[in-house]
């Protein structure tokens, strides 16, 4: 079991829009396979996901997990990282 860290609020803040994003494609559908296939495809644990998802704190979520989102998904990398532009490229 991960132990609870202490993030910074810039990471804080980039695993909120990560999970908001995530949440966005699936109410839209645009995750095949739902949350699950979501994990499966890109290799992320979901019991990772669900814990860090409801306690920020935790020490699971990694860089890679937001990978995904900008490569296959069109998110931008700028507004996932910093806040900052469209949530879409393009």
């Amino acid at each position: 079991m991960s132990k609870t860290r202490v993030y910074s609020q810039d990471t804080l803040d980039v695993q909120q829009r990560f999970f908001q994003i995530v949440q966005e494609l699936l109410d839209a559908g645009r995750l095949p396979g739902g949350l699950a296939g979501f994990c499966e495809t890109y290799k992320i644990d979901r019991r990772h996901f669900y814990t860090q998802r409801s306690d920020m704190n935790r020490g699971y979520f990694e860089v890679g997990w937001i990978i995904p989102l900008v490569k296959y998904f069109k998110v931008s990398a700028n507004w996932l990282l910093l806040g900052t532009g469209k949530i879409y490229k393009g």
